[in-house]
């Protein structure tokens, strides 16, 4: 047990270098493989990484944002009703979508089936039909107390003036 000659440790440290590019190599893009071959300066390194981020955040907000009937598209490309035409079925119409005029299958634009929007909408009707539903009730309730508040404050209201006029 004493210390390793400094070739030996050369040798296990190239070993396990290779073994984490192998795993690189299975897991990371090709740009990234190019990039690791040749060397970034800091700046660009970080210009990089940049991009990286805001794709990867843009990627979950437009994940995140996909509720309802879209008005635009995070790209800033309008909207369109788009219907996909069967080529089994000449007569029966195809699936609706809303779809991002400059659609692309990359996850930054909108492509929704018509039919998953429209049962959006009808289920947050019905949640704020509910809402207002349990609102009004509790709005009722109040009403009730105050105007049995108001009549108790009227009667004492009375009495006193009965009191002080006599």
């Amino acid at each position: 047990m004493g210390f390793r000659s400094e070739r030996q440790f050369l040798v296990r440290r190239r070993a396990f270098s290779n073994f984490l590019l192998r795993i690189d190599d299975g897991v990371s893009h090709p740009r990234a493989q190019f990039a690791s071959l040749v060397q970034m300066d800091p700046a660009e390194e970080r210009r990089d990484r940049k991009r990286q981020q805001e794709y990867f955040n843009m990627l979950g907000n437009v994940a995140d944002s996909q509720y309802g009937i879209p008005r635009r598209c995070p790209c800033g490309g309008r909207i369109i009703d788009e219907v996909r035409v069967k080529d089994e079925y000449d007569t029966l119409p195809g699936k609706s979508f809303f779809t991002c005029i400059n659609y692309e299958a990359d996850g930054f634009h909108y492509r929704q089936p018509w039919v998953i929007g429209v049962q959006e909408m009808e289920r947050l009707r019905k949640r704020v039909e509910e809402a207002e539903q349990a609102h009004v009730k509790r709005l009722t309730l109040l009403l009730d107390n105050l105007t049995s508040d108001v009549y108790n404050l009227t009667v004492q209201v009375a009495d006193l003036e009965k009191v002080c006029f006599e």
